[in-house]
């Protein structure tokens, strides 16, 4: 009988179950992954499984993708059937992607236990899929497992009884230490050293990249910050597309911006190690930068991860060019953020979650028995 099944479906999930399969393989706990196949690059799928040494699905449900509602449907159709198979004593979901919501709406109609890691972070943005994919994905889990101590204060409010949630620091930041020797240097992955140095963008969330206004905005911003100081940009294939379909491919040409296809987490690692600065909607980034000691802009109007900003090197920027220009000048003229790491971003935090899962599976085995 399988312990636990560990359910994975897009991008960055794969740094966040790493840590835990290996945790959990530790402490004895028996643990299969499913992965969904939500997201669709498929060769960028098999690179995350390689660079982190993540163990190859035991099942795969290939859903690909589609519109929320489509996609999160498929799952639920497809996981149902690999749930009734396996007869796990739980599954444990991470992050707030279509594949955790729609693993744990299954498991909890069934009667399976339900376990979130990265569990109580908000944004209190509605407009956000990802929001309603965490609230309701903490309202039907069993054990919660939080990053930081603002997300136990967002659960109690929320009704959720405080024995279920535990405090045990950010898996994300367990795989940056592990594979933090390991990172592809920047020379390399762009085939030159950048004398003076270099900035990191990344772009995909849909309220950013949908927009014409907003889009063409943040992209004429970014040129102007890239006339001072070289801008590499991965270019996540839904900004792509966005960015073909609206006419803005010239912005992608302008003297020093660095465009480059989607990169493997090693390559991206040590691209953003050494970086001056990144500029960034990603939720992950703004924890990785915070670890790393870079100074992070994140342009969104609000984040779910608060304590990068309380604590480490983030700051909030949204999307006004003004605000973005004014905090990236201060960046380049040594007035960044140096921040701290925040309690428990130790590298040991899947550690603390399978000791804690090992302890639970046992009583409730026992209560069974």
């Amino acid at each position: 009988m399988t312990d636990i099944l560990c359910v994975v479906g897009a991008r960055p999930n794969f740094m966040k179950i790493a840590p835990v399969m290996t945790a959990l393989a530790g402490a004895g706990i028996h643990a299969k992954l499913v992965h969904t196949g939500q997201h669709y690059d498929a060769a960028m799928n098999d690179r995350f499984f390689t660079d982190l040494g993540i163990p190859y699905p035991d099942i795969n449900l290939e859903v690909g993708s589609g519109s929320h509602a489509v996609q999160t449907a498929e799952i639920m159709r497809r996981f149902e059937p690999v749930l009734e198979q396996e007869q796990p004593a739980a599954i444990l979901v991470v992050g707030d992607v279509n594949s955790t919501i729609a693993c744990a709406l299954v498991a909890a109609k069934r009667g399976v236990a339900v376990i979130h890691v990265e569990a109580g972070l908000r944004s209190y943005d509605r407009s956000m899929p990802e929001e309603i994919n965490r609230v309701l994905t903490d309202q039907i889990s069993d054990q919660l497992f939080i990053t930081e101590k603002d997300a136990h204060k967002n659960l109690l409010r929320e009704g959720i009884a405080a024995a279920r949630v535990h405090f045990v620091g950010n898996v994300m930041i367990d795989t940056l230490h592990h594979n933090l020797p390991r990172a592809v240097p920047a020379a390399v992955t762009l085939g030159e050293t950048l004398p003076q140095g270099y900035g990191v963008l990344t772009l995909h969330r849909p309220s950013n990249v949908d927009d014409v206004d907003i889009l063409g905005n943040l992209l004429e911003t970014v040129a102007m910050i890239a006339a001072d100081l070289p801008i590499v940009f991965p270019l996540h294939p839904r900004t792509r597309a966005s960015i073909d379909r609206l006419g803005l491919t010239a912005w992608l040409n302008q003297p020093g911006i660095r465009v480059l296809p989607p990169l493997g987490y090693l390559e991206m690692l040590g691209l953003m190690k050494d970086a001056r600065i990144v500029l960034t909607d990603s939720g992950g980034i703004q924890e990785e930068t915070t670890a790393l000691g870079v100074p992070c802009l994140t342009l969104r109007h609000n984040t779910e991860r608060p304590i990068t900003v309380d604590e480490g090197t983030n700051t909030i920027v949204g999307t006004d060019r003004k605000q973005i220009l004014v905090a990236a000048e201060a960046v380049l003229n040594g007035g960044g953020k140096a921040g701290r790491i925040p309690e428990y971003w130790d590298g040991r935090a899947a550690i603390r979650i399978a000791a804690i899962l090992s302890q639970w599976l046992d009583a409730r085995h026992y209560a069974v028995a």
